[in-house]
């Protein structure tokens, strides 16, 4: 068959499947793009031949294309993705910072960014990059790093074994995230006699592996011989499917679980062995339960800094058992290594350990605290008052129910919403916490949607995230998508505001202000509007402005059929959301010298902390 490169790529593409548990998927089941002179061409004039096979979404960022693609991806668990196409140069680089957070929390995502001629007719060429001392470099190897497997197609033949590798690696469950294949915008439309067999329907299977036996009797060895463990829940959990047996698992042996932020969900709030969020966002509950305990079994997580307290979170002689399908992640902390799918491994795991129990009594009653405390931060003595962040969650919190979907990425909120936040499904808690990218939000609820339409999907951004990327607003309106966006306006970057106040600079820089003649930034807020923005790019804003307000305007939003916004005026930059504090260090370096007082006492508490780090040796 005689097609050119982008044609067979799109076309083979189009056959080929996910399977797992013998349900089947589209493994590429759309494709974004923006268009210009380095793909339009080839993979834009591929698109249109074969428009029936490979539906197409329109985006206008090319960084915003990747974040709805991963939000698809990780609403889908993994079983299904999207593809990105973009021109050279610009469009190219823009891709950088979505295959790093796509490969960061392990979402496949295939780009396709177009490149520089293979055949050098012209040299340079318009958007080019241009560097005496390599020939072969342009800026698309700026994805190497980010990407889990990168090739440039620079003979029609090499696009056949590329392909394959390319597709191998976004359906394997240890190894997935952000894949490039270059695309040299001559190569894109050269023509090639193809087989047939490269077009023919491909069925990749998610595979899952099951626990070594000397690995399972040594994990169920470790719990048996346990006084105090703890399961630590990350999004493993999640992407393996493995609910219902993390559930099973903690109900047969009474051990208490907390959760990451891309675990959180994995058991409801209400279940009695959910003791709440562990790490620096988490809870006191959670946090008391991981200094008291002496054997850890983290399933599917990666222990960041966030988690671990920064190294100061866990006794010095707790023990980690890690189960993990991959055994980079299953080694970490020293621990006994459990690798194998996170179903799998809990379901060996619980039947390794023979009905073995352990008492909860103790964590129950702080657990009820708790959420005395979460009562308390979501609380309205006002209804005719302008609402607090915390508020606006609660608010939120009476109108939701199992089929909504929250998305979140950056700034206080993860916080909040991690300590806070009732989750009543599996898939409701979406906060991108492993890259935390400022722009997220929009475009991945966009994904979200496409993947699991007919649910109510929430973009919960601060003024300063929506600043970073409201394009896809635009995108949303095209597509008829019922987007639900919830914009707190503080005039700031409050999280990093308070961040900066306790390192001691003071909150420099972190004000929406007009600059004083000083050079500071103390003149009033800047009269930005986003609502007006928000309404420019075709929504339909809401504009609350009491408590009275908001849980009108939110219900409204909520049955709303159409890309909507609440704009919700809260309280000022400097002042921080009221949630209780999790009592968890992060380790933010702080000036070793200054002259500034502020800057001298955070270095002393800093070094207090700091003192108290320890490794699990």
């Amino acid at each position: 068959m005689r097609l050119t490169v982008a044609q067979a790529l799109v076309r083979f593409l189009a056959a080929q499947y996910a399977e797992r548990d013998g349900e089947r998927h589209r493994l590429i089941a759309a494709t974004w793009g923006v268009f210009g002179h380095g793909n339009v061409a080839g993979i834009g004039q591929a698109l249109v031949e074969d428009a029936p096979r490979m539906p197409f979404h329109q985006g206008r960022n090319e960084q915003a294309m990747v974040h709805a693609a991963v939000g698809y991806a990780r609403q889908t668990n993994r079983l299904s993705a999207h593809a990105v196409t973009t021109s050279i140069g610009p469009g190219a680089t823009n891709l950088v910072t979505g295959a790093a957070l796509a490969t960061i929390n392990h979402l496949p995502v295939l780009l396709l960014p177009g490149d520089t001629f293979a055949g050098r007719p012209a040299d340079p060429v318009l958007q080019q990059l241009q560097l005496p001392r390599a020939g072969d470099v342009s800026v698309n190897d700026c994805l190497r790093p980010v990407s889990v497997y990168f090739d440039r197609i620079t003979r029609p033949e090499a696009l056949v074994p590329a392909a394959l590798e390319a597709v191998r690696v976004l359906a394997d469950p240890a190894a997935t995230g952000a894949v490039t294949l270059a695309l040299p915008q001559d190569v894109q439309a050269e023509a090639y006699d193809w087989p047939e067999e490269f077009f023919a329907d491909r069925t990749w299977h998610v595979r899952r592996p099951r626990p070594d036996t000397a690995e399972l009797d040594a994990a169920a060895r470790a719990v048996r011989s346990a006084v105090r463990p703890l399961v630590v829940a990350g999004g493993g959990v999640r992407f393996s499917g493995a609910e219902d047996a993390l559930r099973a698992f903690a109900e047969s042996t009474g051990i208490p679980v907390v959760t990451t932020q891309a675990g959180k969900g994995v058991l409801p709030y209400d279940h009695r062995c959910e003791a709440g969020g562990v790490g620096h966002t988490g809870s006191s509950t959670g946090n008391a339960l991981a200094r008291t305990s002496d054997l850890v079994i983290g399933v599917g997580t990666r222990y960041t800094d966030f988690t671990t307290a920064s190294g100061t979170l866990f006794p010095a002689d707790t023990r980690f058992l890690n189960l993990n399908i991959t055994a980079f992640d299953a080694h970490k902390q020293n621990a006994l290594p459990l690798v194998a799918d996170a179903r799998e491994g809990l379901t060996a795991l619980t039947g390794a350990l023979g009905g073995h129990r352990q008492d909860a009594a103790q964590w129950i009653f702080s657990k009820r605290e708790w959420q005395e405390h979460v009562d308390a931060a979501y609380a309205v003595p006002d209804e005719d008052a302008r609402p607090t962040q915390t508020q606006v969650l609660g608010v939120l919190d009476t109108l939701v129910d199992g089929s909504d979907i929250l998305v979140n990425a950056a700034g206080s909120l993860p916080g909040d919403l991690h300590r806070l936040w009732r989750t009543r499904s599996s898939d409701q808690y979406h906060v991108e916490y492993g890259y935390s990218c400022m722009g997220y939000e929009i475009p991945a609820a966009i994904g979200v949607l496409l993947a699991a339409p007919g649910r109510p999907v929430w973009a919960l951004v601060g003024d300063g995230t929506y600043l970073m990327n409201p394009t896809e607003i635009v995108t949303a309106v095209q597509e008829r998508l019922p987007l639900r966006l919830v914009v707190l306006q503080n005039h700031g970057y409050a999280s990093i505001g308070g961040l900066s106040e306790a390192v001691g600079a003071e909150r420099y820089g972190t004000d929406y202000r007009y600059r004083d003649a000083d050079g500071g930034f103390t003149g009033p807020p800047l009269p930005v509007d986003l609502g007006a923005n928000a309404a420019s790019l075709g929504m339909r804003v809401l504009r609350p402005r009491t408590v009275r307000d908001l849980r009108q305007a939110l219900a409204d939003a909520r049955a709303a059929t159409v890309p909507t916004c609440v704009y919700v005026e809260t309280e000022t930059a400097d002042t921080v959301s009221g949630p209780p504090s999790a009592r968890a260090w992060w380790d933010v370096p702080v000036a070793e010298t200054s002259t500034r007082p502020s800057a001298v006492k955070a270095r002393e508490e800093y070094d207090r902390h700091a003192a108290a780090r320890r490794r699990h040796l």
